[in-house]
This record gives C-alpha cells, sequence and structure tokens, in this order.
C-alpha cells in the first residue's frame, strides 16, 4: 500500500489531540469516524482522557497499539511538530495536520512549516492548515468541517481537490443540498509536501472516481499537473477547475508587449486548455459541470433541444445557449413531423426550437413521445426540458418521463427547472438526471460536454549549451535578436547594422529602393516613441533622417545608439507579434497576436506554454479574432498561415533552447504575407539573464 492510498483508504488511523467534548472541533473527528461507518481502528490519543466515544484513549504516539496507517493532528503549531516527530518514529505513514499559522501566515510561520516538514522525515503530510479529507467511497472521514453534520452522504463518482479547507465544507453541503454525491474530497490546504498535483494524479487512478474538481489558489508544481492531466485525459476521467486570482491588478511592467499582454492569468487558460482541463467560470460551474460529466454522456457535436412546457423560460435557455456557442438549430422535417402527429398540431407549427408544448406537461404520454423524438432526431447531440411551474404538482411524472428517454438514448439530457424547487433539482440529480436552477449554469454544462482535447504531446525542450555563450547579458539590440531568431529558422528581413550615416546610405543602396531607418541600441526597447524609425526612405534621404534620429536622442536626454540599421521595407503582409514571457509561477509562455504599434490596443492575442507541439501553434492561429484577416478578408489575399505556424514553431524552439537565461524576448512586427510568400521578421527584442 502506498503512502497515499495509506491516507486515503487507512485500516487504522490515530487521532491526536482528540477531545471527549464532540461539540468541540477536536471532538469531532472521532465522532464523525463512528457516525460514518470506519471499518478499520480508531486510536484516539490524549493523555488527559481514559475512553473517547467507548474508545480507549492512548497517552501518546508511542504508546498506540501499532504503526498507524494515516493520522490527524489536532493540536496547535506549538506542539504539532513534537506529535509530528513521534508519529514518524512509530511508523504512521501519513499525517494531516489542521493548524493554520504556518507559511501563511508570515516569515516566522513559513520556518515552524519547513520545521514541521522536516520533523515528517519520510512520512507523507497534508496541510497544514488544512480541513482534513473526506472519503465516502470507504467511509473514511478525517476531517473536523461542520459539513460532515449533515445526514447521509452516500457515495458518487467526483472527487474534489481543494487547496482551500473552507471551500471543501462548502461544496460538500451545497452538493448534499443538490442531490450530487462524491467519491472523495481532500483539502491540501497550505501543500508543505502533498500538493493538489500529486493528489490529482493518484485520484485519476481511483477507479472510484470519473471526475475530478478542483479549487485552485496557484500551483506549485505545474509540469506535475500537466502530466497528471494527460493521464486524466488518456483514462476518459475530465478535470474541472474553479481557479481563484483573475484580477491583473499588480500585473509588472515589462520591457517587451508580450510581457504587458501575457497576464497572470490568461497564462492558467493557456495551461487548461493544452492540458484539456475544463475551466468552470463560476463558483456553481465547479458542481454543476462535474455532476453532468458524471453521467458519462457526451455531446458529439454542439447542437441542442430544447423541449419546454413554458415559453419564456425556453426562450431563455436559447439565449444563453446562443451567448455559450451552442446551436439551438430548428427540428429537421422528420422530428417535426413527428411532434406534430403527437401533437395534433401542423408540421409548421412544430418547426421551431425551443419546441413548446405546454399541454403535453400534462399529458405524460406526449411528454414521452415528444422527449423520444428529439432524442432520436440526428439534427441534435444534447436534450434540455425546461421544467415549469406545472411540473410541481406531479415532479415524478416529469421525473419519470426524462429517466425513461435517458435509458433509451446515449445522448446527454439536461434538465432546467425554472421555478424555485430545489427539491425538484434534488430528486432529479438522485435520479442520475443532471438539473440546474439557472440558465446559465445550463449553458456552461451544455459547452463543457462538448469535450476539447489536450493538445498532442510535444517532444519536451532542452536547453542546448552554447546557444548563447558569449552573448551578453541584459537587453540585445535588434539585430542581434533577430539574428538569434534566424538562427532557429524564423524569416527575417534583409537588413544592415551599420556605424554611421555614410554607411547607412550604403547599405541603402545595396538593398535598393525605399528602405527602413533605425537607431540600433541595447537600452532603447521602443524606438518609434523616440522617433528612432522612419519608413520610406530613399539612400538620398538617410543622412539628414540620421542626423534628426540623433538630434531627438540628445534632446531627449537618451545616450547615443550603438549605430543604424537599414533594413528593406516590407509591404503587403499583417503584422503580427510573436513573444516570449517567463511567468513566475508557470514558467515560459509564447504568445501569438494580432501586432504593430497598437498590439496592446487591440489585445487580440493567444497563449500556450513550452513546450508546444504544431496542433497548439495551428489552434493558436484559429483562436485569434485576426485570423479573419489571415484568410483573407473583403478581397485582401490569404496570407500564409501555413509560414506563420513554422515562424511560432521556430521560435517556440529558440526558446526552449535558450532555457532559463532567456527573459523575454518579441517580434513585433513579424509580417505574414500572402500565401506562398513567407512571412518577416522585421523587428526583434531579446532580454537575457
Amino acid at each position: 500500500m502506498s503512502a497515499l492510498d495509506a491516507l486515503l483508504r487507512p485500516r487504522s488511523v490515530a487521532v491526536i489531540g482528540a477531545s471527549a467534548d464532540a461539540g468541540k472541533m477536536t471532538g469531532r473527528p472521532v465522532g464523525y469516524l463512528q457516525k460514518y461507518g470506519f471499518g478499520g481502528e480508531i486510536w484516539p490519543v490524549n493523555p488527559r482522557a481514559e475512553s473517547i466515544g467507548g474508545l480507549r484513549c492512548y497517552a501518546d504516539a508511542a504508546s498506540l497499539p501499532g504503526a498507524p496507517d494515516a493520522a490527524i493532528v489536532l493540536l496547535g503549531p506549538e506542539r504539532a511538530e513534537a506529535a509530528v516527530r513521534d508519529l514518524a518514529a512509530r511508523g504512521c505513514r501519513a499525517a494531516i495536520v489542521l493548524a493554520s499559522g504556518y507559511g501563511e501566515a508570515s516569515e516566522e510561520g513559513a520556518r515552524r512549516q519547513a520545521a514541521l516538514k522536516a520533523a515528517a522525515g519520510g512520512m507523507r503530510l497534508l496541510g497544514p492548515n488544512t480541513i482534513g479529507l473526506v472519503n465516502l467511497t470507504d467511509k473514511v472521514m478525517l476531517s473536523a468541517t461542520g459539513a460532515l453534520e449533515v445526514g447521509d452522504l452516500p457515495a458518487g463518482r467526483i472527487s474534489v481537490v481543494s487547496q482551500s479547507g473552507g471551500i471543501l465544507g462548502s461544496l460538500l453541503s451545497r452538493a448534499a443540498d443538490r442531490g450530487i454525491d462524491f467519491a472523495k474530497l481532500v483539502s491540501t490546504g497550505n501543500e508543505a509536501d502533498l500538493d493538489s498535483s500529486e493528489l490529482i494524479a493518484h485520484l485519476v487512478e481511483d477507479d472510484a472516481t470519473d471526475v475530478i474538481a478542483v479549487y485552485m489558489e496557484g500551483l506549485r508544481r505545474p509540469a506535475a499537473f500537466r502530466q497528471a492531466a494527460r493521464r486524466a485525459a488518456e483514462r476518459g476521467k475530465p478535470i474541472v477547475v474553479y481557479k481563484v486570482g483573475r484580477s491583473e491588478s499588480g500585473a509588472r511592467a515589462a520591457t517587451s508587449h508580450t510581457g504587458a499582454l501575457a497576464g497572470a492569468d490568461r497564462v492558467y487558460d493557456a495551461l487548461f486548455r493544452q492540458s484539456g482541463v475544463i475551466r468552470a467560470e463560476t463558483f456553481t460551474d465547479l458542481l454543476d459541470i462535474p455532476a453532468a460529466l458524471a453521467s458519462g454522456r457526451r455531446m458529439a457535436g454542439d447542437r441542442v433541444a430544447i423541449l419546454t412546457s413554458t415559453g419564456g423560460a425556453g426562450t431563455l435557455l436559447a439565449d444563453n445557449c446562443g451567448m455559450a456557442g451552442i446551436e439551438v438549430p430548428a427540428p429537421d422535417d422528420a422530428a417535426a413531423a413527428r411532434l406534430a402527429t403527437l401533437m395534433g398540431e401542423e408540421p409548421a407549427a412544430m418547426g421551431r426550437n425551443p419546441v413548446d408544448v405546454t399541454l403535453a406537461g400534462l399529458r405524460p404520454d406526449l411528454f414521452r413521445g415528444a422527449i423520444d423524438a428529439l432524442l432520436e432526431s440526428p439534427a441534435y447531440d444534447a436534450l434540455v426540458v425546461v421544467i415549469g411551474s406545472s411540473a410541481l404538482a406531479t415532479p415524478d411524472i416529469v421525473a419519470g418521463a426524462i429517466v425513461e428517454g435517458q435509458a433509451r438514448s446515449r445522448k446527454p439530457i439536461l434538465a432546467y427547472v425554472s421555478p424555485h424547487a430545489p427539491h425538484l433539482v434534488r430528486l432529479l440529480n438522485g435520479q442520475g438526471i443532471p438539473a440546474f436552477a439557472t440558465p446559465e449554469s445550463c449553458a456552461s454544462v451544455l459547452r463543457a460536454l462538448h469535450p476539447r482535447p489536450a493538445s498532442p504531446d510535444p517532444a519536451p525542450t532542452v536547453a542546448e549549451n552554447g546557444v548563447l555563450a558569449g552573448v551578453p547579458s541584459g537587453p540585445l539590440n535588434e539585430a542581434e535578436s533577430k539574428a538569434l531568431f534566424a538562427r532557429f529558422g524564423v524569416p527575417v528581413a534583409r537588413e544592415h547594422a551599420v556605424p554611421d550615416a555614410a554607411a547607412a546610405v550604403e547599405a541603402a543602396r545595396e538593398i535598393g529602393g525605399e528602405v527602413v531607418l533605425k537607431i540600433l541600441s541595447r537600452t532603447i526597447a521602443h524606438k518609434s516613441e523616440l522617433g528612432g524609425v522612419r519608413v520610406g526612405l530613399t539612400a538620398e534621404e538617410i543622412p539628414t533622417a540620421c542626423a534628426e534620429m540623433l538630434e531627438r536622442l540628445r534632446a531627449a536626454g537618451v545616450s547615443p545608439p550603438d549605430g543604424f540599421l537599414v533594413q528593406e521595407r516590407v509591404r503587403g503582409g499583417v503584422e503580427m507579434i510573436l513573444g516570449f514571457h517567463r511567468d513566475p509561477q508557470l514558467g515560459p509562455v509564447i504568445l501569438l497576436g494580432f501586432g504593430g504599434v497598437a498590439a496592446e490596443l487591440f489585445q487580440d492575442t493567444a497563449l500556450r506554454l513550452l513546450p508546444i507541439a504544431r496542433a497548439d501553434a495551428e489552434a493558436m492561429v484559429e483562436e485569434l479574432r485576426a485570423a479573419r484577416l489571415l484568410r483573407g478578408y473583403r478581397g485582401a489575399p490569404p496570407a500564409d498561415i501555413p509560414a506563420l505556424v513554422d515562424a511560432v514553431l521556430a521560435f517556440a524552439a529558440m526558446a526552449g533552447a535558450a532555457g532559463d537565461r532567456l527573459l523575454e524576448a518579441e517580434i513585433n512586427p513579424l509580417f505574414v504575407l500572402p500565401n506562398g510568400q513567407g512571412v518577416r521578421a522585421v523587428d526583434g527584442l531579446t532580454v537575457l539573464r
């Protein structure tokens, strides 16, 4: 038995600091273990009590009759460390520390937490600052949450990992009220040892778990989370995450546009998208979506039929579906004819969706027939039945009709309960019909039921020794940056770096035609803001332009440039931005977006974490609003999207090879030329550690 198995399914449990007063928080765990029928040994530890709950009490860990599989420590931080050390010495496999006042509190608390981890030695530790765990599958209640005061808690197929103990209790009580059942719930707290990624990975392999819901504040080990999510996808076990901390207040200033555009929450979005994880947009979704996924049914497409006995509620639901990108098409001819026969109407009257069958609510046979007609129609991938106030008088008839329809089809069936009727929501959920009290919840669930696969697993990026050998730290100038990009296959515009105006004239003549003139500097990131870029110059105009640039820099109090850059003028492409940013929590990120000087204004970007596969790069292009421009807009020729994808992959390869020395890198703009003509990087920026 692994240490995690011992923690979640122990044969013996020590309760350190147990109280004989069941009204106290420290008196709850023994009572909960007994109340819910734990079948193993329970060993309360309290030197001032002879027995607790009819069980013999022990003075300390050394006095226990054996090494417990798991222990729950109910002592304050001033005594918890010694208890953990004693448990480890006794051979305990895993311990839960509930106390707060550790890393979440202060620097002194962080030192106390490190000492607690050291005291555990090889024993695994959950917490501190956790409410513990609840295993309903095996009747193991190693928790002090008052949510366990509710009555019967049947075991279900949804497991929860929460970094907040209070949220675990909230979900448990809310689910009980809704008729939603859980398998296992674990609060990871401060994660001094066991973290959410390790618990998720363990639950992926749990035969009693079909869906994993996660309340996330942050990630200690993003790579471990990605690995667990990919394994979950392999096993067909969806992960639904509600991630807090969405605000971008306090985002750090960055040298590049990329740093400003790649907000921390958007990087989590990219992580979830690449990993095939479903993001819960609201806290309610964290219950609703797993409850629907636990049925095992998925939508083959995004078309839904709405069967309603109340027109207004049906319209409300259809509107929310449209906002969520779910189609609500009219019935096909065969379904419309079948519905018309049932209702005694003309087929034209039944050719709308939502399908309004108000009178069918009074005729169970008609209601069943309408459900079957819509489920059997090839025009739909799912059915939502809107339950109106008329069903309150005969809830069993309505529920029975839906349950019978579900038994005859593999398509998802949801229920939207329009009136305030918690008992009806609970009744339907208890019979395996995902039921919801708001149209927004229905729409969110439908979107989640149309599965989005994880990105294909790319080859891991490995830093190459010598890639940046001899390159100075800090910012590179534009020519140095583009030379680095070009080494990995990013096409760049023809250009010459020159020391002075005379050399710039010669370079312009060699390139021919109109050129672009830029100042060349390692210290000036945004040259155009200082007048350091001139477009469309002839060789004869170069000397004057160079002099004007130098004068503007002098007037602005800026140091003289390293020289000038003379570049071919690229025309006729779509300007994009391609960047690299190192997120402080999740690591290296690639950004693609609509570029140019207004990149931050348009905020049209897509993100992925390294490493990325070709499918990731292709998906990034399709996520952009600018994709319409790239495909050809209002008569413009289509842009070379395959070349853009190649450039993204080449840039990502450069970032991976550069390793930890690369802090930021950016091409803005990257011109995407008409199809077959490739791309050109016409500006570049790099910052090295």
